[in-house]
């Protein structure tokens, strides 16, 4: 059996079309998702933001996450560089985990965190969006 060299080439093209297809499939979506309780925040002093975080399948609240990495930046504006402090305040319910903030301008911030959940192998990561007024 002979195969022409358009026809090789025809078969290499083929197989790396479907290797791009399945790398652009990535990594399935993650089952859970953060939401805020509130979306606007004061620019008078520090403001809370409440965060929300949920089991999507059973729609039930995660409860005693340990939320080891946080970032609140203006990059919904376009500008990430400008950040301003965050800091851990508990948990005020379960599933609801409250944070410190102190937006340096008005605008839409963007409160970035890293959680790790019980039971769970991967790092939990999602952003909530608030605007400072």
């Amino acid at each position: 059996m002979t195969f022409s060299i358009s026809g090789r080439i025809a078969s290499i093209a083929a197989a790396i079309v479907a290797l791009v297809s399945l790398s652009a499939c990535g990594k399935p979506a993650s089952p859970y998702v953060f939401s805020t309780v509130q979306s606007e925040i004061s620019m008078a002093g520090e403001a809370i933001i409440d965060v929300r975080l949920l089991h999507q399948p059973s729609g039930k609240p995660v409860v005693n996450a340990v939320i080891f990495e946080t970032r609140f930046d203006m990059e919904p504006d376009g500008m990430g560089g400008m950040t301003a402090p965050v800091s851990a305040q508990g948990s005020p319910a379960p599933g609801i985990y409250r944070f410190s903030v102190a937006p340096t301008m008005a605008g839409r911030w963007e409160l970035k965190l890293s959680a790790k959940v019980q039971g769970e192998a991967e790092t939990v990561s999602g952003s909530v969006v608030v605007t400072a007024q």
